[in-house]
């Protein structure tokens, strides 16, 4: 972690040390490459050169304290190599007395040995007026060898010198090969590393093999020194400004598991260099990301806690192929990424950082120069956890949750839904019981639902969001389940108790637009990425949020491995995907001008149509016993119909296990608004839906969408007084749970709440409180959803043969002068079921209803009617036998007492 900024009157280095420092350094570095020669040729060549330069020596100095500066250019280099020179002879003179004594004192009593590290010699370097010193470096002995350590003969020519290109291609570097002290950074990578563009700083930061040894670079904004230790070697770097700092150690090769020491005002930090780290993300992980086929993008994008060559840490990778650079920014280094950016690996677009010895819990974003030069922080797109809003950071977070919902993950696959018992309780985690947590939602969640009947769960959007006023349906973080609840774990933790209480868990997923917030995906590498390039297909006209880019293979990527996701990593039982048909239509709520035709000219996005198709077929594919939901409100033909069976269309089906029945919920709800004298004029709103009930799987959806914004609840859409209202809605629930299909209600309808529903309060709970007065009233209807829930479960006619014609057969659906409906529900076996509703508020005796002539008797097994659901108490305690008299096409029929705004079920006795 980088400390904060020093302050101004931070202890600063004194420009005589400084370059007393640099000559020490200078002459250490041109010790052992003479030490290396035989004794006899080193005699000679020193003795000469020490006469020949002396004088050139002196010269120099005196020019440099005269000056007090660096000559530029050339004369520059020729000055410092004057100077190295002079110094070649004192070296190599003291070089084997030298050596032995600090070796022997550095060995023998374990005292750590520190070094001065020259820095390059660069044309703006000032010359030093230090005088000469003795040098400091002690190299590491070299096992077997009698004396000091020689350098190494000779580096190979592929081994890069000072690492980096110039930034504009085709640019050649000027002057000859670079010397062995080279080691600071290159204009170019200097600038580019400070101004965020630097694509490749593993290049030039970090330790490379260059001639004369090892450069070590490092780039610590704000630090007072930098120092590496390796073994028992200490050297500090030379502070070339701006937070760079530099030095050439003569190494043999870069020594393993260096480490960095760094110097802040006021604390000192040792910790591994990020900048030795290989990419911690695999060639296959960037091949699967460049075809758009990463099944599991989670593990290969984000932050990634891991052991990496032995060292802990965490691998930061995000997808921003249109930045000029990107830096991370964090808790651990003070939100200042200058010091942290990141490496492209090419053409994948992917951008990578190891950093070693940070963990779990450190918030985040990346810095991202954008193509314009200007700077943009976003969060992760691939976070897995997240601050809670309306902070947002993303979190280094790690799974620790251990799932003990074995026996249900292995059940849920043996039947497929639609064959299934499936009836649905809608929940707002956030509102249900507002202030609870996730795993306080889970002490009480699943008894509650279990209690009810209700075989699953519906969660509205828990990925992260930033304002709960959208419900969740405007996502920012799509891999982080929301932290206004607690961690992923916790949710985890949910899921898992529902499950062990057998009730399956699905999720309400948004893939078809997300908002446009500046911190997030809108724009998120300075361009178009997530959106469509194409302003007219990025915003959507009714939210204004973006569509996705469905036709981009990396962002059909991203949505979805998101799904797999959620089901794979969450034990997630069905992804009930949200506004399908404004995905569906390159016209959708657009006026003409407004939008483009497709390659056929026609208005089907054919981009979303295969995105859809892909989804689903890999979701089925990989999660057995996993459903699809779409909320589709139009007649797009092969909603539910396999990928691979082409339609009249001409397009495969879009996969989907199931659909919502939008048709069903607005027609029948439009029917009950009216009084029961006019019914009668509505009569096909209830019975419509069997026309094409059987053109895909089902689901009757009474969902929160109906019960807000001036819609008035359930209850209160029944018009007439408050008896009628209640009867009414549980004459409507007793119909819908017989109709063919899947049910769905939304929280708080289940016990007639009168108000609409508030993200702000959740449902009234208070109604069913003992004190209150009108209680009864409410619990009833509560207990007839469970009491409905349980006849449901345990009769395969309302559900086995949902999606088959052959389970349904009216008796009377044309009786609109008596507002009633009645018809036959059929299992597998052909064991019948009888409902019959009632929509008129008298009670209808001796009403005679077709019925099949092998049951010899039917009885009762609900009314929506009874006493203790707050009825009238009208029905028919006792079984009912058949007549061998025909009516409505059969030839029995039997003769029933119908309730008033009732809905009776009867079965054989």
């Amino acid at each position: 972690m980088t400390p904060r900024p020093p302050s101004e009157d931070s202890p600063k280095k004194t420009g005589a040390s400084a370059k007393s420092t640099a000559a020490a350094k200078k002459a250490a570095g041109k010790k052992t490459a003479t030490a290396k020669k035989t004794a006899e040729k080193t005699a000679q060549k020193t003795a000469g050169k020490a006469a020949e330069k002396s004088a050139a020596k002196k010269t120099a100095a005196k020019k440099a304290a005269a000056k007090k500066t660096s000559a530029p250019g050339a004369a520059g280099k020729k000055t410092a190599a004057r100077k190295t020179a002079a110094r070649t002879a004192a070296a190599s003179s003291t070089a084997k007395k030298t050596t032995a004594k600090k070796t022997a004192a550095g060995r023998k009593g374990g005292t750590e040995v520190t070094v001065k590290v020259p820095a390059q010699t660069r044309p703006e370097a000032e010359a030093s007026t230090a005088p000469e010193t003795v040098p400091e470096f002690v190299p590491e002995p070299v096992q077997g060898a009698p004396g000091p350590v020689p350098a190494p003969a000779s580096v190979p020519q592929d081994v890069p010198e000072s690492a980096s290109v110039p930034p504009e291609p085709g640019v050649v570097l000027p002057g000859p090969a670079v010397s062995p002290d080279a080691a600071a950074l290159a204009p170019w990578d200097r600038e580019r590393l400070l101004d965020g563009t630097h694509h490749d700083p593993h290049s030039v930061l970090g330790a490379h093999p260059v001639p004369g040894g090892v450069a070590f670079r490092a780039l610590r904004p704000y630090a007072l020194s930098v120092a590496v230790v390796a073994g028992d070697v200490r050297a500090e770097l030379h502070d070339d400004g701006d937070g760079c700092f530099s030095g050439l150690l003569p190494l043999r090769e870069v020594p393993a598991g260096y480490r960095l020491v760094i110097h802040y005002e006021g604390t000192v930090q040792e910790t591994e260099d990020a900048y030795r780290f290989l990419p911690a993300i695999g060639e296959l992980d960037l091949h699967l990301l460049g075809e758009g086929r990463h099944e599991q993008l989670w593990t290969a994008l984000g932050a990634e806690p891991m052991t990496h060559q032995g060292v802990t840490g965490t691998r930061f990778t995000v997808w921003a192929p249109n930045a000029r650079g990107v830096r991370l920014a964090g808790t651990f280094n003070y939100w200042d990424g200058t010091g942290f950016p990141m490496r492209s690996l090419g053409s994948s677009g992917v951008w990578e950082l190891f950093v070693p010895e940070i963990g779990e819990g450190e918030l985040y974003k990346f810095e991202i120069t954008r193509p314009d030069g200007s700077r943009t922080l976003r969060a992760d797109p691939v976070a897995r956890h997240t601050e809670a809003p309306p902070d947002t950071s993303s979190v280094v977070y790690a799974s620790h949750h251990e799932w003990h919902d074995g026996d249900w993950m292995a059940e849920r696959a043996l039947r497929p839904a639609h064959e299934a018992p499936f009836s649905v309780y809608e929940v707002h985690l956030p509102s249900w019981r507002p202030g609870l947590t996730y795993r306080q939602l889970a002490e009480q969640l699943p008894a509650y639902v279990a209690d009810l009947g209700f075989t699953h769960v519906e969660l509205m959007p828990v990925a992260e969001h930033p304002f709960g006023g959208s419900w969740g349906y405007q996502v920012t973080g799509f891999y982080a389940p929301t932290a206004r609840l607690g961690t992923p774990d916790d949710f985890k933790y949910l899921v898992d108790a529902l499950h062990r209480a057998g009730i399956g868990v699905l999720m309400d997923w948004v893939p078809a637009h997300f908002p446009r917030d500046d911190w997030a995906l809108a724009e998120f590498d300075g361009r178009p990425l997530y959106e469509h390039e194409d302003p007219l297909r990025a915003a959507h006209p009714d939210w204004g949020t973006l569509e996705f880019d469905y036709g981009r293979r990396e962002v059909r990527n991203f949505l979805v491995a998101n799904a797999l996701y959620w089901c794979g990593e969450f034990h997630i039982d069905g992804l009930r995907v949200d506004a399908v048909a404004s995905m569906l239509y390159l016209d959708y709520s657009r006026e003409p001008g407004q939008w483009t035709p497709n390659v056929h000219g026609g208005r089907e996005n054919l981009d979303a149509v295969a995105f859809l198709q892909e989804m689903n077929a890999t979701v089925y594919r990989r999660n057995p016993g996993v459903v699809t939901i779409a909320e589709e409100s139009t007649a797009w033909d092969g909603v539910t119909r396999a990928t691979h069976h082409t339609g009249p269309g001409g397009f495969g089906g879009l996969g989907f296990g199931l659909k919502w029945n939008m048709g069903w919920m607005h027609d029948s709800l439009g029917y009950l608004a009216h009084e029961p004298v006019h019914r009668k004029y509505h009569h096909n709103e209830m019975t419509f839906s069997m026309v094409y009930a059987y053109s895909e799987n089902y689901v009757l959806p009474i969902s929160h969408d109906e019960v807000v914004h001036g819609k008035r609840s359930l209850v209160s859409k029944m018009p007439g007084d408050w008896w009628q209202q209640r009867a009414t809605e549980r004459a409507y629930l007793g119909f819908m749970w017989a109709h063919p299909g899947k049910q769905l209600l939304f929280m708080g309808q289940e016990f007639a709440q009168g108000a609409e529903w508030s993200e702000a309060h959740g449902p009234d709970w208070w109604l069913l409180d003992p004190s209150y007065g009108a209680e009864p009233d409410h619990r009833g209807v509560r207990d007839l959803v469970r009491d409905l829930n349980a006849v449901y479960r345990r009769t395969p006619a309302l559900w086995e043969r949902d999606t088959d014609p052959a389970g349904f057969a009216w008796v009377a659906g044309d009786a609109a002068e008596d507002n009633v409906f009645a018809f036959l529900r059929f299992d597998a076996g052909g064991a019948p079921l009888l409902a019959v509703s009632n929509f008129s508020p008298v009670v209808r005796h001796e009403y005679r209803l077709g019925v099949p002539e092998e049951v010899p008797a039917w009885h009762e097994v609900v009314n929506t009617d009874l006493a203790v659901y707050g009825g009238s108490g009208v029905g028919n305690p006792d079984p009912v036998k058949p007549e061998a008299q025909p009516a409505h096409g059969r030839p029995a029929s039997v003769r029933v007492t119908l309730p008033p705004l009732s809905t009776v079920w009867l079965r054989p006795a």
